[in-house]
């Protein structure tokens, strides 16, 4: 089954390093952020993805285009320019096509350029800047077993800040960061059938139109994950996803 990951995205929020590449080459422990979402695809046998290109797109094909001699003990020749790998058992099994669907494109028209490379009845699709704990198999099986068009992984984020219930002027409940009062969110990690494809009707974004009308024609199904799930929208989203990579607490590392 094809993984496609929406990776072409401006990410404007996250400031300067935005700037520099795109949002899904933004590293967590030195590694984009898009290499751990295919990390966690493939820990349960994803291994075939396709990745929309879009803002800065070049950048990340030069990081999947130098990754084998990258990842490797290398003797090269000056003589001939010949290069030997020293180690073969370092890279991925991964088959990624990187396809170009314009820097300006919408989520909904970048997934309806991808229709004609989806050969099989069914796909998984999320975004390039988000991780989570999410079982895989279990959200596929979920998927099958309703029967819908489209089955996304629905997340209960923390809040920013402090929750607080109040009595009068006195607080009588308080929780930092709480889920306790945060509704489900979309958190990608999507299974989709190919027949949803065509909801999408010209460059839209797939959260809007398509997305509603699914839901409308009850096609459309939410996983509920009361797991992990972080999104990288800001510098502090980064640094909080950097904080727990250090700390060898990563949630999201089911690898």
């Amino acid at each position: 089954m094809k993984v496609v990951i929406l990776a072409g995205g401006m990410g404007t929020r996250i400031g300067e390093e935005s700037h520099l590449k795109p949002k899904p080459m933004i590293e967590i422990g030195e590694r984009p952020i898009l290499w751990h979402i295919m990390k966690h695809y493939a820990r349960y046998g994803f291994n075939d993805f396709i990745i929309a290109l879009g803002y800065k797109g070049e950048m990340i094909k030069r990081y999947f285009l130098d990754y084998y001699t990258s990842n490797h003990d290398l003797t090269v020749s000056l003589v001939d320019g010949s290069v030997q790998s020293l180690n073969r058992n370092r890279c991925e099994p991964w088959k990624v096509q990187l396809i170009d669907t314009g820097r300006l494109t919408l989520t909904g028209g970048r997934l309806k350029q991808l229709a004609s490379l989806i050969h099989e009845d069914a796909f998984m699709m999320t975004y390039g800047d988000g991780v989570s704990d999410v079982n895989l198999e279990e959200l596929l099986k979920f998927h099958r077993e309703n029967k819908g068009l489209v089955t996304l992984t629905a997340v209960r984020p923390p809040a920013r800040f402090g929750a607080l219930e109040f009595e009068g002027n006195r607080i009588c409940h308080f929780k930092e960061k709480s889920t306790l009062h945060e509704g489900w969110i979309n958190g990608g990690f999507f299974v989709m059938d190919t027949d949803a494809l065509n909801y999408i009707e010209g460059d839209v974004m797939w959260e809007h139109a398509p997305m509603e009308k699914l839901a409308g024609d009850g096609e459309l199904y939410a996983y509920k994950h009361e797991g992990f799930w972080q999104c990288m929208d800001t510098v502090r989203d980064r640094q909080y996803l950097e904080s727990l990579w250090k700390a060898n607490s990563a949630p999201w590392k089911s690898w």
